[in-house]
Order: C-alpha cells, then structure tokens, then sequence
C-alpha cells in the first residue's frame, strides 16, 4: 500500500514537472524574443550622409558662335531677348562675350577701354537640342556655330576656364602704340619729355627699354609702357 502511494507521488511530480516545462513562456520573454528574431531578419538602413549631394549632369556645356565684326553686342541682346520670348531658359543659360579692360595712352592722356578679346565670338552655355541650335543660329547676326559643317563642337573646361580667368583678371592689359625702332616720348618720371628709339618690348613685365641721347651717346632706359608714348 506504501509502495503504490509513493509511485503515485513521484508520477504527480513528473506531471507538474512537465506541465511547466511546456508553459508559455511570461510575455516580457516573449516579447524579446520576438524583438531578436525581428531585427536579425531585417536588414539595418545605413544612415545616409547628410552632407553627400547628388550631381546632376544636364548636358550643358559652352560653344562659340560666330557673328560680324563689331556686332558682339547687338548679338547678345538679340539671343537674350530671344531666350526670354521664346521660353528657353531651361536650355539656354548665358550668353558671354570675353572681354579684358586695357589702358593706352594717347595724347599723354591714360583711356580705359573694355576690349573684346575674341573679336567676332560670343560664348554660349546651353544643352544641345534641335530647339536650342535653332533659336541661337537664327538669332540676327549670328552667322554660325564654330564647328564641324553643322556639328557645334563644345569648348573643353580647360579652354572656358583659361577664358573667364582672363576676363576675371586684377591687372589690365596695356595697349602698346609702338613698335620697335620706332621713336617715342618719354610723358612721365625723371625722363619726362625726352626722346628715343625703341629697342625692346617686354610685354610680361609691361616695360619698354627706350636708347635716349645723354651728352651724345646713346644710354639705354627701362621704362613702364605707360611712361611713353609714340612722339
């Protein structure tokens, strides 16, 4: 009698045992549980780069067009108004003419003028298409694109931008009315209203070297070329 209650005690023990073991598991846990499973099926988003901007490459670039002597201007306000009337600002974006500031000395007076470096050019930046070749060749004064027959060729960036560093240069450029051997007068410094000969040119340095007479023999002078001017 002893023995079969202690057998039924021990088999209870094996039930409650059991029982446990097979519960569901407390909701925190599961919880968890689910929270693991989740994030290692699901793949992590790198967080983007707040600084990385997206480069959009439209096309355009800068071609040359062709026009008279003299008429670079006009051009310009022509194809300007134009690109307003005709609705191209999206494929036409500026209109260039290279220019530099020179100074030249005339009648021992210093002029500032604006001179046109490619005379007959003007600078175009726009996305090629049937619309945009069209509008500009047309435009009055234009005789053409710089290119192959009807194939405008762009400038390379290196060519633009050797061109507006020129335009966007401190220092202008000096006009020089003289050339070698020819006789000039001295309008400015310690040699002021003498007289030369020409000898050398040295357009890097903006100076001229001039062979005045002191006491019958010819001495040379280095001079700034804004110091002279053709006598």
């Amino acid at each position: 009698m002893a023995n079969e209650e202690e057998l039924n005690g021990v088999e209870q023990g094996s039930q409650r045992e059991e029982a446990e073991q097979s519960a569901p598991a407390p909701a925190e846990d599961a919880h968890l549980t689910k929270t693991a499973q989740d994030s290692s099926s699901t793949p992590q988003e790198e967080p983007a780069d707040k600084d990385e901007k997206p480069t959009a490459d439209d096309g355009r670039a800068w071609f040359v067009i062709h026009c008279y002597s003299g008429y670079e201007n006009k051009v310009r306000t022509n194809l300007e108004s134009r690109i307003e009337t005709m609705g191209m600002k999206d494929k036409i974006f500026d209109v260039v003419i290279p220019t530099q500031e020179e100074i030249e000395v005339r009648n021992g007076k210093r002029r500032s003028i604006e001179r046109h470096v490619f005379p007959g050019y003007v600078l175009v930046n726009l996305i090629l298409t049937e619309e945009s070749w069209y509008v500009v060749r047309n435009t009055p004064g234009v005789t053409g694109f710089v290119g192959m027959g009807n194939d405008p060729i762009p400038l390379r960036p290196e060519e633009v931008g050797q061109i507006l560093k020129r335009m966007e240069s401190d220092a202008p450029h000096i006009k020089v009315t003289y050339k070698i051997g020819e006789r000039v007068r001295v309008i400015d410094g310690p040699f002021n209203d003498f007289r030369g000969t020409v000898s050398e040119i040295d357009m890097d340095r903006a100076k001229v070297t001039l062979m005045v007479n002191f006491f019958g023999r010819d001495t040379p002078v280095e001079l700034d070329f804004l110091q002279v001017e053709k006598a």
